[in-house]
């Protein structure tokens, strides 16, 4: 029981609409609104881009979701060194208990 209840504990479920999404981990659902928003920029910029009176407001938007390119790294960078972290300490726990 107490196993199920820790496997139900890396997941996170998102409710949109009538659909349900699962993730696991908080950093995939991070991953994953960085890209849609990374998305929207892009394709609002382009649209933006057909209008003279908004070229400058798809240039912003351009800009914003080059910053946001250069957040998905990190973001996959920070989960990387909390995972190193977090499973560091469960194989030194493991194996400093076996050498004993």
């Amino acid at each position: 029981m107490s196993n199920q209840k820790s496997d139900k504990q890396k997941y996170i479920d998102l409710h949109v609409g009538k659909h349900d999404i699962f993730f696991k981990k908080t950093y995939d659902i991070l991953y994953t609104i960085n890209d849609v928003l990374l998305g929207l920029w892009f394709l609002i910029g382009s649209i933006f881009f057909y209008f003279e009176h908004l070229k400058t407001w798809g240039v912003t938007l351009f800009v914003l979701g080059s910053i946001q390119m250069l957040i998905r790294p990190t973001i996959r960078l920070v989960h990387y060194f909390h995972m190193r972290k977090v499973y560091g300490e469960q194989y030194e726990k493991t194996h400093s208990s076996q050498s004993s």
